[in-house]
């Protein structure tokens, strides 16, 4: 029953595949014999059909194996449900990501069909774990990028064109626009308050760790792609009250390693001040792009994006801040409008690429070995995060009760010495992991899945069966495979497909395709 004859089927062929699939008599009757079912059929069931008769006269689990049986078919002959033209429909339903339906039964089956993990009805994410270890790498990368943005500053700096020879370029702001002293002070200032701003925002938002490692992780970027520009072309200078100069500080005698030791004491100037003017550093040659203008077009995208939607006036701000910050570095004539424009668009759609593929996960899972390559950084960072990150924010007062909390369980565990019930059940842990290890995978599958929820401690096999109790939704204390494969692994027991289709099968000893859920925990408690 191939690819090739699946057109072909009749009721009685629908029949003996269905039984091959391990579904009883009643079920068979039911489609085969009443309804009629045949191959063609099969192949155009779609999701909605499941929520109404006859298929839901069937009950949850039968409807459930019937819709995972249906649904690897209709993978097998996707060429023929190309031609039968139910295809593309069937693509719209995997992919879409933003549209609504009704609240029915059909969801059920809809989100299981999904390629990423299925978010809330809104599109936020439906569980978001705060990591604060990837926040911490993305800070750490930061910092590093920044070492390297101050080092290479003080490169080009030594090799800006000499302002007799190469006069500034054409351009038509700078052209049209006398020169004003103050407006780039004004500039470093708007960044100020905007970074003010953000501050404030992290500190209140719930989901603070993964703003700062996505703020980290874009900021970064863009300043590591500013020292490749700034490094492969050095324009002249754009203003004729800029004292630009190279620093002349190789002197005859002077080492290899006295060049490179003042370079670095220069560079540790600028990263101090964080390349501010208003912290007394005076730079020429970093342009193409401005970093002042990467800084306060990124301060105000994250501003706006994790702010709630109906704060318009602050919104409305940060823009006019954003848009008269970019004036005033031109109105100071210390950029090309080219330097801005480019910083702008950059910055600006590098933070709506990064943040549609976090949102819309199935994009980056689509082809998953591209992103990986050609977004390393955002591959890692947005593994576990399923969706829109929601913009929930905590009181002063739940803030200090975290912290509170965090202090207490610091204390108690520095403090307070390893009881005889931990030390037992972390030897027991211990034990139960070096067991499996020395049996590998041969065995008595009984014994293995015990070791593997004894390694997980003492509550392993309590947290097992306190699953399979909430999974059993009609009461029957019955258990299927696909039920029995999702308990291991909600848990957090890892083991392959194959692993646990021998357990299951181990334990099914009537062949029925289910499992007494009490016989089955009562056989791998440790006797």
């Amino acid at each position: 029953m191939g690819e090739s004859s699946i057109l072909n089927w009749n009721c009685c062929d629908t029949a003996n595949w269905l039984k091959k699939e391990g579904f009883n008599e009643s079920v068979i009757n039911l489609l085969c014999n009443i309804n009629e079912v045949d191959g063609k059929c099969l192949l155009a069931i779609n999701e909605s059909d499941f929520s109404v008769e006859p298929l839901s006269k069937l009950k949850l689990r039968d409807r459930k194996c019937l819709y995972i049986s249906i649904k690897t078919i209709q993978r097998e002959n996707q060429n023929l449900m190309l031609e039968l033209g139910i295809t593309e429909l069937a693509s719209i339903n995997m992919y879409s990501t933003h549209a609504h339906y009704p609240k029915t039964e059909v969801s059920e089956y809809f989100e299981s069909d999904r390629i990423s993990p299925p978010a809330s009805e809104d599109g936020c994410a439906s569980k978001l774990s705060p990591e604060i270890g990837k926040a911490f790498l993305s800070f750490c990368y930061v910092v590093v990028v920044t070492w390297i943005t101050a080092f290479v500053m003080v490169i080009v700096h030594d090799r800006v064109p000499d302002m007799k020879r190469y006069p500034p370029l054409p351009d038509i702001f700078l052209d049209n626009v006398p020169h004003i002293p103050w407006a780039f002070d004004m500039c470093e200032v708007t960044g100020t308050f905007l970074f003010s701003i953000w501050l404030f925002v992290l500190l209140f938002h719930k989901h603070r760790f993964i703003l700062m490692r996505r703020f980290f992780a874009l900021s970064g970027t863009v300043f590591l792609l500013r020292c490749v520009t700034m490094l492969i072309t050095s324009l002249s200078v754009p203003g004729a009250h800029l004292q630009c100069e190279p620093r002349n500080h190789a002197k005859d005698g002077s080492t290899v390693f006295g060049d490179l030791a003042f370079k670095i004491s220069q560079a540790y100037v600028i990263w101090r001040g964080a390349g501010m003017s208003i912290q007394g550093v005076r730079t020429c040659g970093d342009y193409m792009f401005s970093g002042h203008t990467v800084a306060l077009t990124m301060l105000n995208f994250f501003i706006t994006e994790y702010t709630p939607r109906n704060l318009y006036f602050l919104h409305t701000l940060t823009w006019i801040m954003n848009m008269f910050g970019v004036f005033f570095i031109l109105a100071a004539h210390e950029h090309y409008s080219i330097d801005v424009f480019i910083a702008f668009y950059i910055t600006s759609r590098l933070f709506l690429y990064y943040h549609t593929l976090s949102n819309n996960q199935a994009l980056m899972q689509r082809d998953s070995v591209r992103t990986r390559v050609w977004f390393p950084l955002f591959s890692y960072f947005e593994a576990s995060v399923d969706g829109i990150v929601p913009n929930e924010y905590d009181t002063p007062t739940e803030i200090l009760l975290k912290i509170q909390r965090k202090l207490k369980r610091s204390a108690c565990k520095t403090m307070r010495p390893q009881s005889a019930m931990s030390r037992q059940e972390s030897e027991m842990a211990n034990k139960s992991k070096r067991e499996l290890q020395a049996s590998g995978l041969s065995g008595d599958p009984v014994k293995k899945l015990r070791l593997l929820c004894l390694s997980r401690g003492a509550t392993g096999i309590l947290g097992l069966g306190r699953m399979f109790r909430q999974m059993d939704e009609d009461g029957n204390k019955q258990l299927n495979f696909e039920e029995f494969l999702l308990g291991l692994r909600q848990i957090g027991v890892e083991i392959s497909e194959e692993d646990a289709k021998l357990m299951f099968d181990s334990f099914d000893t009537d062949n029925s395709g289910s499992i007494n859920m009490d016989e089955f925990l009562v056989a791998i408690r440790v006797s």
